[in-house]
């Protein structure tokens, strides 16, 4: 690492039951950062999790594919090359019922922590 940077080769995998890939390459599972998490990810065919309301903003950003969000009930559909931000605080559930993989970054500030995700 050199003072004023820092390249990531080995992002932090999550291991995950569900079939959905993430790789986290700045935050706290990498390199301790609690201000932000940039994560790669990618959403199999049928996937979703269950509703959260985090504590952070999340900012996401299709690479290719689909994604749906359902917003405080507002279903809303992104495709590629389009990105949201997710107020924090805000009830939201994220899935992929579409029939191709999504792949997409997800950016939180502070960072993503399963403490404060608040999953239901």
């Amino acid at each position: 690492m050199q003072d004023n940077y820092q390249i990531q080769k080995t992002p932090f995998v999550v291991s995950t039951n569900d079939g959905k890939y993430i790789a986290e390459h700045f935050g706290l599972a990498t390199d301790g950062n609690s201000a932000i998490s940039i994560a790669h990810m990618k959403a199999p065919p049928g996937w979703s999790e269950p509703y959260q309301t985090p504590e952070f903003d999340e900012f996401t950003f299709i690479i290719s594919g689909k994604k749906q969000f359902i917003i405080n009930d507002e279903k809303v559909i992104l495709g590629e090359g389009e990105s949201i931000k997710i107020k924090r605080n805000t009830r939201v559930q994220y899935s992929n019922p579409f029939e191709e993989e999504c792949e997409y970054l997800a950016i939180c500030t502070p960072a993503f922590s399963i403490e404060t995700v608040n999953r239901e």
